[in-house]
């Protein structure tokens, strides 16, 4: 799936990140089992179970194409181990169009079962009591499937005071696409492990170039969006994040300042440059295909867009460190009736069991939410896709925003910042515009 979040402003780091690309060349690309409801209440009361025809709606984002064929056909079967609960999907063609559905309902009363949200989005409606904490519907705050999902999911399902609010579908991390053979032309034996080895790599494969007369020119761009995701990964690598975790931003760390003075660096020796258009939101893979870099930042929703000149290897690795982590959660509206909550427990159980959660990746490119579900993929497929068991552990050390709306709204400064830094204004200035700027939402929204 290619990065929803182009088509959802600000949620651009929530996706696939809109990124960089470089001689080593980087540029946004993109975007445990079931069981029962009878598990007893921390009251002692059982939980109700679905005792009748019951019809629950999911409001989501995979109508078309592939993500359309797999969500049906996972829905089809459910129903048919359910008979009693029918399931009415109802797709928005973006996240920018579900959250101003959702947000409207929200607003009107007249919410679905289920629906998608960010982490903000969650922590609004759970502030407004517009969702259900994940205990009222399986009776605990941990049920069995949570102790099996990957670390950084675990994390993601809570919200500010440390309830799981939300249940997962699907994630993705940010990965490379590299071309292999023009690594390996350039002197570097395998894409690079640390952020200075990276930096090392961009210098090598860039001089080559330079000396080159082949049509690897190094082409150095990125779309539209300024790499805040890599900005963000950046700083986190050197040891403080952007956001503190109560969402106070800290944009003129040392750290975020040393990220940022990173990126000028790789500008200024020629690794990097500004590019992009509002007709071509994907250069990074438009400069792979065309063998004009060697390296473009995708996601593993987005890695079926990557190719490679005929007759080069590609080839897919993750970051040199921690990546953001992306992927909407699912939620459970309060306007559900008690059945309609059963059916929906009953349907989250489902799309978290390994079995089905193998399917979900296979078939639309999202890593699965538990490791059990790797042994439930094909051979085949994981053949053909290596960069899943290899890349999948980063689920355990990803990280995602604290969530807070302001933090969302953040972004556009940072954006900014990272446009003006590359531009000749000092690092250190364009993050303190950014720090006041944000520190001043955060006021009014807070």
């Amino acid at each position: 799936m290619r990065n929803p979040a182009t088509l959802a402003g600000t949620r651009s780091r929530r996706a696939a990140g809109a990124a960089l690309i470089a001689a080593l060349g980087l540029a946004a690309s993109a975007c445990a089992g079931g069981g029962s409801t009878t598990t007893a209440a921390a009251s002692g009361s059982a939980l109700p179970t679905v005792s009748g025809p019951v019809t629950i709606t999911f409001q989501e984002v995979y109508g078309t194409k592939t993500q359309l064929k797999t969500i049906t056909k996972l829905v089809d079967a459910f129903e048919a181990k359910n008979p009693d609960i029918t399931v009415n999907l109802e797709a928005s063609s973006n996240y920018t169009a579900l959250f101003q559905k959702e947000n409207a309902e929200v607003a009107a009363g007249n919410t679905p079962t289920i629906g998608m949200a960010y982490e903000d989005n969650a922590q609004t409606w759970a502030t407004a009591q517009k969702i259900v904490p994940i205990q009222d519907l399986a009776g605990t705050n941990s049920p069995a499937e949570f102790s099996t999902f990957y670390t950084a999911i675990q994390n993601d399902l809570k919200l500010s005071d440390g309830d799981v609010w939300m249940w997962p579908l699907g994630k993705s991390l940010q990965l490379q696409a590299v071309n292999e053979t023009q690594l390996a032309a350039a002197g570097v034996a395998s894409a690079p492990t640390t952020w200075s080895q990276w930096a090392t790599d961009l210098a090598t494969v860039t001089a080559k170039e330079k000396a080159s007369d082949s049509k690897y020119a190094g082409i150095t761009v990125y779309p539209q969006g300024t790499g805040e995701t890599l900005f963000e990964e950046l700083a986190a690598s050197y040891g403080e994040k952007l956001y503190a975790s109560d969402g106070t931003p800290q944009f003129t760390s040392a750290d975020a300042v040393k990220a940022l003075q990173f990126l000028q660096t790789e500008k200024s020796n020629g690794s990097l440059a500004v590019g992009g258009s509002t007709t071509d939101l994907y250069p990074g893979e438009d400069a792979l295909t065309g063998g004009t870099a060697v390296d473009d930042l995708t996601s593993s929703a987005g890695v079926y867009y990557e190719s490679v000149p005929s007759g080069d290897k590609l080839g897919f690795t993750a970051l040199p460190g921690d990546s953001l982590m992306y992927g909407a959660n699912l939620v459970v509206y309060t306007t559900a009736t008690t059945q309609q909550r059963a059916a929906a427990w009953e349907l989250l159980q489902y799309l978290a069991s390994p079995s089905v959660q193998a399917a979900w990746s296979e078939g639309i490119g999202y890593y699965p939410v538990t490791s059990q579900a790797l042994s439930d993929m094909s051979a085949s497929y994981l053949s053909e896709n290596p960069w899943v068991e290899q890349t999948i552990g980063g689920l355990n050390t990803a990280f995602t925003d604290p969530a807070y709306e302001w933090v969302t709204d953040c972004a556009v400064y940072l954006d900014t910042a990272v446009s003006s830094a590359l531009s000749g204004t000092s690092a250190s200035s364009a993050l303190a515009t950014a720090q006041s700027a944000c520190e001043a939402k955060k006021s009014t929204e807070s």
